[in-house]
This record gives C-alpha cells, sequence and structure tokens, in this order.
C-alpha cells in the first residue's frame, strides 16, 4: 500500500516527518515536540503506529514519551541507552517494517556516535546527517567518521529522496556557493530554493542527485572543492579525509 510522507513543522527550523497510509496508520520521523504531531493527527484522523528515532539529541526525541502514552505506539531506534522510551533498539543492517515498507538502518557516526539513518522504497530519513546543501555538525564523532557515513549514503541510488531534519537549506548553500563559486548546477538550486523560502515552502525533500551535483559535503573529492579550499589557505592536504576537515571546519566559521 503506498504512503504519503510531509512534513510537520516543529520549533524554528525542525521537521518531523509524518508517514501514513490510505488506512489512516502513521508513523512519525525524529519527534522532538508532541504537540504539532497530536494535532496533525487530530486533523488528519491517524493513528501513530510507530516512531523512528535518527539519534539522542532533545529536539529528535523529546516528545516521544508524551506520543507513546498517548498512542502505545512502537519505538524504534539506535543502540543507546541514553534514549529512554525505545522499544526495538537498531543497527546497522537491521531493519524496521514502516507501514509495509521494508526500510533498511544504516549507521551514519560523525553529528553523533549514535546516529542511523532509514533508507528504503527511494526514500531516506537522515536526521542531523545529511542536509540540503550542507550536512551536520560533528559533535561526538571525528570527521573522517563523518566523511564515511555521507560517502555511504552517497552511495544510494540517485533518485533517493533525502528527507533531513532541518530547513537550513538557504545557510548552506550560502556556503557552497562559497566553496564552490562556479558551480552552475549549485547557482541554480539556490535560485529555486530561494523562491520556494519566499513562498514559505519547505525546501526538501531534496534528492541524492541534486546532492550530489551541488553539495560540497558529497562533493570533498571535486578539484573544484579543493581548489577553492587551496585558495583559503585551508587546504594541507588532499588526502579526502583532510578536505572534508578542512571544508566542514571552514562552515564551522562561516
Amino acid at each position: 500500500m503506498p504512503v504519503t510522507i510531509e512534513p510537520i513543522p516543529a520549533f524554528n527550523d525542525n521537521y518531523i516527518w509524518l508517514i501514513h497510509n490510505e488506512l489512516g496508520q502513521a508513523f512519525v520521523v525524529d519527534p522532538g515536540d508532541p504537540k504539532p504531531v497530536l494535532d496533525t493527527l487530530a486533523a488528519k484522523a491517524l493513528t501513530l503506529c510507530g516512531i523512528l528515532i535518527t539519534h539522542h539529541h532533545p529536539d529528535h526525541v523529546g516528545g516521544v514519551h508524551t506520543l507513546k502514552s498517548a498512542t502505545s505506539c512502537k519505538v524504534f531506534g539506535p543502540e543507546n541507552p541514553n534514549i529512554s522510551g525505545i522499544d526495538n533498539h537498531l543497527g546497522d543492517a537491521d531493519s524496521v517494517d514502516v507501514l509495509g515498507t521494508h526500510f533498511d538502518v544504516i549507521t551514519v557516526p560523525g553529528h553523533t556516535l549514535d546516529h542511523i539513518a532509514y533508507y528504503g522504497d527511494n526514500a531516506l530519513f537522515c536526521g542531523d546527517t545529511l542536509f540540503a546543501g550542507g550536512c551536520g555538525r560533528v559533535f561526538e564523532g571525528t570527521f573522517p567518521m563523518m566523511r564515511a557515513s555521507l560517502e555511504r549514503l552517497r552511495d544510494l541510488p540517485a533518485s533517493t529522496r533525502v528527507y533531513c531534519a532541518h530547513e537550513y537549506t538557504l545557510a548552506n548553500l550560502r556556503f557552497a556557493l562559497a566553496a564552490e563559486p562556479d558551480n552552475q548546477a549549485l547557482m541554480e538550486r539556490d535560485r529555486q530554493c530561494q523562491d520556494l523560502r519566499a513562498q514559505n515552502k519547505p525546501t526538501v525533500p531534496s534528492s541524492l542527485e541534486i546532492e550530489r551535483a551541488i553539495n560540497p559535503f558529497l562533493r570533498w573529492d571535486q578539484p573544484s572543492i579543493q581548489k577553492q579550499l587551496e585558495a583559503a589557505g585551508r587546504l594541507s592536504s588532499d588526502d579526502a579525509d583532510a578536505t572534508f576537515a578542512a571544508l566542514r571546519s571552514w562552515k564551522d566559521t562561516f
């Protein structure tokens, strides 16, 4: 049975992803705030069957207990004992059935050590690892760890729809243009996203085809990126991990 995926805006710039089918069954991804989820479930007459968690940050797990108490839904998430309320702990090569759709679990440490992503039916729920035009900060992992995680996601099919957890796209694209100023596809994507935000429309989901063409954190091995890092005096080695580290460090202070 086909499912519909749509965003529930939360906080200032979070997206809680709602997955639902024609039978009125639903899952949500990373519900940091329970209220907009409960309001949406009521408005659409949906029953919450499950929650997918990508990592432990409060803006991704803050609504779990309230939603679980209100709906008796099942909660799926990473192997992290500090996240309470998870019924099924998941790791690399595990899978979960979401309303009849098979989702593979991919471990993607870097932003946090426990971060996982869910991939199925050409959809990727990647939390704060991969963003439209960017990637998450490296808080708990290392730059090589984050680069390897992004490389795993980059290798998924080009048609994969990228459902990230924040509306950071315009800020990400400003940095991307600094890192690769002659990228014509990037310039066009920036114009498209400016238009979407002017209409208060989400810039996500993106696709891996788009991200491979414009996202500097999937393009660390492109000569144009390396040339710009050299020009900025930020590249000490053309090793993949060193290039990625220089790029992410630049973004941290951009």
